[in-house]
């Protein structure tokens, strides 16, 4: 019987993030057979993911319980209990915190950093740039993040565009007539959705001032909003102050949030700056084209006039241009084919069985390593 490969995931929030929901969905498809997964994480809004994660035989370390200020420490305590073959960290603070302390334990495991960000704090780049040659590999979750300050100066870098459940997505797309009646969306609507969090970078001034020139000219399209954050009210109360309630919708934060992307027509964004939006993404898998501004690693999954269209970020006229463009019949639907055509290129079950690779060849490393301290200490000895 083989070895188990013990395998540890840390990562900062469970909450229904981009970096945390790419985790949670690449997990899910993952290998199990000879393989022992444990994620820790420092804080989380709900419960959702985490039982998520539990629910498909994930370890989930929960330190919230912890003074922020113990959960570092209490973070580095749990690593090296654990004495994983392999440590995969999702977060630049985090990874510059474990790095030395992992390297100081002997025999070490195999060090992974994976990165989903073009950019960070200064003081969180400056720390992490001190410890990046330690990884072992550094994978960037796009090109743009691949050349990209966050990842310069690493040993080594490889790109790994992650995924969604395309299965699920294709399902729920199926069923879009009972999402849109579950969602309270009339039938007859044109339905644009934009799922993001209320932060400034999402940028939701500008999709509501191209939401004005497009609601001017198609009375039929209807926007909905999901999602949560620091700007909410701000944001609804701009709703309000444009009389817009009636056409741009607030469903609050969705659960499972790719079932409303699946049964919306187009997928909106209008972001200052992405990394690689899990929402495009499952638009993709769903057929739903995408509009949105070239940013980040948006250019790697949305193809300009193949699954849907791409403006120049910071202008809203532009922006209601090209939805009023996918609008058209035969846009959408050469889009909607387009968008399907591309589904293997978001399939998180790829990924993870990349990542299986990955991880067998780091962990055979990290016991070649462990076998090799044990014969200097028998010689030793």
């Amino acid at each position: 019987m083989g070895k188990t490969t013990r395998i540890c995931e840390v990562i900062k929030t469970l909450d229904v993030g981009g970096a945390e929901v790419l985790l949670v969905n690449r997990l899910r498809q993952a290998p199990r057979t000879g393989r022992d997964y444990t994620v820790v994480f420092l804080r989380a809004a709900t419960d959702e993911l985490v039982n998520a994660l539990r629910d498909c035989g994930v370890t989930v370390v929960d330190l919230r319980s912890s003074p922020r200020w113990r959960r570092y420490l209490r973070m580095v305590g749990v690593v090296r209990r654990l004495a994983p073959d392999v440590v995969n960290v999702h977060s630049p603070l985090l990874a510059a915190v474990l790095r030395p302390a992992l390297h100081l334990r002997r025999p070490r495991p195999a060090l992974v950093s994976t990165v989903h960000c073009v950019s960070c704090h200064p003081l969180t780049g400056l720390v992490n740039r001190t410890t990046r040659r330690l990884d072992d590999l550094t994978v960037a979750v796009s090109p743009q993040v691949a050349a990209s300050r966050t990842v310069r100066g690493a040993r080594a870098v490889r790109t790994r565009i992650h995924g969604v459940d395309v299965a699920v997505q294709r399902g729920w797309a199926r069923q879009a007539d009972q999402l849109r009646a579950e969602f309270g969306i009339p039938g007859d609507a044109f339905v644009l959705a934009f799922v993001a969090n209320f932060r400034a970078v999402k940028n939701h001034p500008m999709m509501l001032d191209a939401a004005e020139v497009v609601l001017s000219r198609r009375p039929d399209a209807l926007f909905v909003l999901a999602g949560d954050g620091p700007l909410r009210e701000q944001v609804l109360a701009d709703i309000d102050r444009r009389g817009l309630g009636d056409r741009v919708r607030y469903l609050g934060r969705v659960r499972q949030a790719g079932r409303l992307v699946a049964a919306a027509d187009a997928l909106v964004l209008s972001s200052h700056h992405e990394a690689m939006p899990v929402v495009v993404m499952e638009a993709i898998a769903s057929g739903v084209p995408v509009v949105a501004p070239a940013v980040g690693g948006i250019p790697d999954l949305v193809h300009d006039g193949g699954n849907g269209i791409l403006v120049e970020p910071g202008y809203p006229q532009r922006l209601a241009e090209a939805i009023l463009r996918a609008m058209r019949p035969e846009v959408h639907a050469a889009l909607s084919t387009g968008a399907l055509a591309g589904t293997p290129s978001v399939d998180v079950a790829a990924t993870a069985a990349w990542f299986d690779d990955v991880y067998a060849a780091l962990a055979d490393g990290a016991r070649r390593r462990r076998a090799a301290l044990a014969g200097r200490a028998a010689q030793s000895g």
